[in-house]
């Protein structure tokens, strides 16, 4: 068995984003079980909205091509995802689709081949943005990520973490670890 390396993200740029805590604490209970772990702020990469005008004009943005080789180094990518009127953000969807792109010699999706995703969100109403994730899984699976039959969203996320980024519900918290060791022995098997 190998090492399970994990990529750790939000579709959200909000510095306060609720699902930035959520991912950031995930990435935690993942390097406790033995996965190395890599978390990445997506505001540290802008990118132009995907026009095929643009991309044909100016090539695929270097920071495109910056998380496309991040996304490849990782056997599992695990998202936090907030939803935006039943559906993931515009955020997480550009940036799934400039990594998609061919580049020279770089086929579009390799930075999806082989991999495995586990999802999760959070937010201040009552089905933790549980919608947003039914999209994001179709999509996942549509460019060939196996998503994980787990998933976790956690509502009232405005009270969910302590003053230290800790989820404050043990249940919800121990639920997390479960699926986390579940994710984890997929990507090291």
């Amino acid at each position: 068995m190998s090492k399970a390396k994990i990529l750790f993200l939000s579709g959200s740029c909000r510095k306060q984003s609720l699902n930035k805590q959520l991912a950031h604490y995930a990435s935690g209970v993942a390097a406790e079980l033995g996965a190395e772990v890599t978390y990445i702020d997506l505001a540290d990469y802008p990118m132009p909205l995907y026009n095929g005008d643009l991309e044909s004009a100016e090539g695929i943005p270097d920071n495109a091509r910056a998380l496309r080789d991040i996304f490849v180094q990782h056997q599992g990518v695990c998202i936090a995802s907030p939803e935006y009127n039943s559906s993931f953000s515009p955020l997480l969807k550009n940036t799934l689709d400039w990594i998609s792109r061919p580049d020279g010699e770089v086929p579009g999706l390799v930075a999806y081949q082989g991999k495995s995703a586990y999802l999760l969100s959070t937010s201040p109403g009552r089905l933790g943005g549980l919608r947003g994730l039914t999209m994001l899984r179709m999509v996942l699976g549509n460019i060939g990520v196996l998503v994980m039959p787990d998933q976790l969203a956690i509502p009232a996320g405005n009270q969910a973490f302590d003053a230290q980024g800790a989820l404050t519900d043990p249940q919800q918290a121990e639920t997390l670890q479960v699926q986390m060791k579940r994710f984890i022995a997929h990507l090291s098997r």
